[in-house]
């Protein structure tokens, strides 16, 4: 169904409200009108669509003389918007005042409220106090009586929400998060992210854009997309889930760097990372992994996920085919563990593309939101020059895997450990593979002052080295779609075979 505004259509899943209007004469040039009856009109709120992916909320007004057909109008639409049952009614929001440049708090206010306030959507706000008080919160509450959870933040209050709500799904259904093995529950409550930090990877990789109001009007026409996650577990412990970047040396290097100075701002990325790069640290380990068999898709294959990918949903049915037949304990026995040995500058996992401005295609393109697997990117130790061209091929549109030093891989799960890991119980000698190696350098008098490198979890620092890490097909979703091929397009997703014309 859907209403014809001057000139073009809006499918019904893409109008915001409808609302009866006090006719403003001045609005139109109507004097003939004006003089032969009272005008009655309504307003209806939609979705416009913009260049790069970006949504505006517009609007159409409609009036007639007949105030019968107006009102039979504005019932029709109201009661076909009642009858999306994706929408969400009710939504708890979490925004943190502190991140970014500090300004989720009127950002939230100022942009997103009144929209929710337009769909006549409730919310009840938490405006986060400390680290981990949304997570803390979100094992307190009764979250079964909201149909989503709101962050207001960037990747790391994202994070944050993420965790508290995975755990608390798990926690209910007496599953024990330590068991690296275990097959988690599902998250079915919906999880929207209005950017307003310094990084918002989740939100270029999943609608295609970092803007507050094109992520408000995606949770309020109800959007859902699945995401995989990634459990990341040491000696039998649960560490961390991670959505998009795992990234060991060169990443974790970045990141443990431009902890120490905050102060800079956004612009510490930068500066953390030439100085990474001009150190030219390399690590030597063992990765382990499983190779993701049940996915259509290759690294390689220049398959972009979008709207809809079809490759998402046959690899979640069949990873849950397999699943239902064998379980999840019983299906790792029987494939084998593939072992690599190597010195290597960068050691990436990637659940999605993990595009954003600087890099449009993201660390590994053709990477799927919701494939049960992630990309495993292995860069060996080269030159700095040889490294420099790796990193620039980010920028453009050549293929950035086509190097002899860059090995990629889609995989369900692996582990990896280091020399210098002191971890004897190692996963990786439980699969009767020999710990070995240890950091090196190009500068090896200083061998001895170094350690090991960190893991780079979705932005946040992991003290173990050796770690296991295993894909979750489709453990949560989010108020997104994806990201769309062509906004000129648009008219294709009216779904009814009835059309209702203005």
């Amino acid at each position: 169904s859907c209403v014809h505004t001057e000139n073009c259509f809006v499918p019904i899943c893409e109008i915001i409200a409808v609302e009866e209007t006090e006719f403003n004469k001045k609005q139109r040039n109507i004097g003939r009108w004006q003089k032969m009856a009272k005008l009655h009109a309504f307003t209806v709120h939609y979705v416009k669509k913009a260049r790069n992916h970006r949504w505006r909320c517009s609007d159409a007004t409609f009036w007639s003389v007949d105030e019968h057909l107006c009102n039979q109008w504005t019932q029709a639409l109201k009661e076909l918007l009642e009858m999306q049952k994706s929408r969400p009614k009710q939504l708890l929001v979490y925004i943190n005042p502190y991140g970014g440049k500090r300004q989720g708090k009127r950002i939230y206010e100022q942009k997103v409220a009144p929209l929710f306030s337009l769909a006549s959507i409730s919310t009840d706000v938490v405006i986060t106090e400390h680290a981990n008080h949304a997570k803390d919160n979100l094992f307190e509450v009764n979250i079964y009586k909201y149909d989503g959870v709101v962050c207001v933040g960037g990747d790391g209050m994202f994070s944050e929400v993420m965790h508290g709500l995975i755990g608390r799904m798990q926690k209910d259904s007496g599953i024990d998060q330590n068991n690296p093995k275990a097959s988690l529950v599902q998250c079915n409550i919906r999880i929207g992210i209005i950017p307003a930090g310094s990084t918002d990877c989740i939100c270029y990789s999943t609608v295609g854009i970092s803007d507050p109001v094109t992520s408000a009007l995606h949770i309020i026409v109800g959007d859902c997309q699945p995401l995989d996650v990634s459990s990341v577990h040491h000696n039998n412990t649960f560490l961390k889930y991670s959505v998009s970047l795992l990234g060991y040396g060169f990443y974790g290097d970045i990141l443990k760097d431009s902890e120490k100075k905050r102060w800079m701002g956004p612009m510490r990325y930068d500066y953390s990372g030439f100085k990474t790069f001009l150190s030219h640290h390399y690590y030597e380990g063992t990765i382990a992994y499983q190779p993701a068999k049940h996915t259509h898709g290759s690294p390689r294959d220049k398959e972009s996920c979008r709207t809809g990918c079809y490759i998402c949903k046959q690899s979640g049915k069949q990873l849950a085919e397999q699943n239902k037949e064998h379980g999840l304990k019983h299906e790792e026995g029987e494939e084998e563990w593939k072992v690599i040995k190597g010195k290597f500058l960068a050691i990436n996992a990637v659940n999605m593309s993990c595009a954003c401005p600087r890099s449009p295609k993201g660390l590994s393109p053709a990477a799927h939101l919701a494939d049960g697997s992630a990309d495993l990117i292995l860069v060996r130790k080269c030159s700095r020059f040889d490294f420099l061209r790796y990193l620039v091929r980010h920028t453009n549109q050549d293929d950035q895997f086509d190097f002899p030093f860059v090995d990629v891989y889609r995989v369900k799960c692996f582990q990896f450990t280091s020399k210098l890991s002191e971890d004897n119980e190692s996963n990786v000698m439980d699969i009767g593979k020999k710990r070995f190696g240890q950091f090196c350098r190009d500068h090896p008098a200083c061998c001895c002052n170094i350690v090991n490198s960190t893991w780079n979890c979705d932005g946040e620092t992991l003290d173990s080295s050796a770690i296991e890490v295993r894909v979750h097909c489709q453990l949560m979703k989010l108020f997104a779609r994806g990201i769309e091929e062509d906004c000129k397009d648009e008219a294709a997703h009216s779904q009814s075979s009835i059309e209702q014309l203005l």
